[in-house]
């Protein structure tokens, strides 16, 4: 019985059924128990705050109260007394903010709260790494890249033509996919890289582009081929928005913005909009990513361009040295002494 059970179709469906459910509890029991977890710091704090301004109390205080409630609770964690300080630090910064801000900040582990406290001064900033880690499921790790990458100063400030073009909320959504500039650190490239070796480093490190784009983006290809009426184009890069349910064409630039750029750019958007977008899509975004910009200039380029665009810059602050680039071998190098080796 047990057998043909296993391999039944209609078993595997509800057990993998069952499985989900039973994950979807575990997750919203690890959320619950961090929530009430959340809830004991800060009344612990308010607590330890209040008291030490009342009785005018020293971090004496915090010492001894570690030392006593480690006795009482020595199975449970968090009762140390940088955990204590830490735990006033976090009421300090969010007690003059509204209830709806510490019911956000409680959706995230301690880690997470411990790492925007530590590395953020501003309220508003603060809250920004709340949401944005909320919405997009972060890890620590990649909220502390994000906060490191100044993803707050660069969300959204690209130049583009989206209220113009696209209806709300859409538009408003597909401003806030922009950065700029983008920031290409984890690239090593030569300090004069043309756009085929940019989009040949990104490609090689797209999980990483991915992130540094932000979240909903999902890879199409590069060099995507369009035909025309029988001719052939190769767009850059090409991906697809789940939030935004629409198509995005990236161009790279490795010079100075030129409006030349945006008539390109222009006719790839059509072409897509034509070829590959259905009737469920909204209509395709372009991004133009270049080595820099007059903003002016950009502004003027896109003023009558019906089209969706976003104009930004990127940056790379490491470079690999000349001496060393010119010593590596080149893809016809390696391939050549694979071919050595196998013969």
């Amino acid at each position: 019985m047990s057998q043909n059970l296993s391999t039944s179709n209609d078993y595997k469906v509800f057990l993998q059924n069952i499985k989900q459910r039973i994950q979807t509890a575990q997750i919203k029991a690890a959320l619950a128990v961090n929530q009430e977890l959340l809830h004991l710091y800060w009344d612990l704090a308010e607590q330890i705050v209040a008291k030490q301004q009342a009785a005018s109390w020293g971090d004496g205080f915090l010492q001894q109260m570690s030392r006593d409630l480690q006795a009482e609770f020595p199975g449970m964690r968090g009762f140390s007394k940088r955990n204590l300080e830490l735990m006033r630090q976090w009421y300090r910064f969010w007690s003059s903010t509204p209830a709806i801000t510490q019911q956000l900040v409680s959706q995230l582990p301690w880690g997470h709260n411990l790492v925007i406290i530590s590395k953020i001064k501003h309220l508003d900033e603060a809250l920004f790494y709340v949401q944005k880690t909320i919405e997009n499921h972060w890890s620590r790790a990649v909220l502390i890249h994000q906060i490191e990458s100044g993803f707050y100063q660069r969300n959204g400030k690209a130049i583009n033509n989206f209220q113009a073009t696209l209806p709300a909320p859409h538009s408003d959504l597909a401003h806030q996919t922009l950065k700029d500039p983008y920031c290409f650190d984890f690239l090593m490239l030569r300090e004069k890289h043309d756009e085929r070796e940019l989009e040949n480093a990104l490609i090689e490190h797209i999980t990483r582009f991915l992130l540094e784009l932000g979240a909903g983006f999902s890879y199409m290809g590069r060099q995507y081929r369009l035909e025309v009426a029988g001719d052939e184009f190769f767009m850059d890069l090409l991906f697809y928005h789940v939030r935004l349910h629409c198509y995005v064409v990236i161009e790279l630039k490795t010079v100075k913005f030129k409006p030349e750029f945006v008539g390109k750019l222009n006719f790839y958007i059509s072409a897509v909009d034509s070829l590959l977008k259905t009737a469920e899509d909204n209509p395709t975004i372009g991004i133009l990513i270049c080595k820099s910009k007059n903003d002016t200039v950009v502004e003027y380029a896109l003023r009558d361009v019906h089209k969706p665009i976003g104009v930004s810059e990127y940056t790379i602050t490491k470079h690999l040295p000349a001496d060393l680039q010119s010593s590596l071998p080149s893809i016809e190098d390696i391939e050549a002494e694979l071919g050595k080796n196998s013969a």
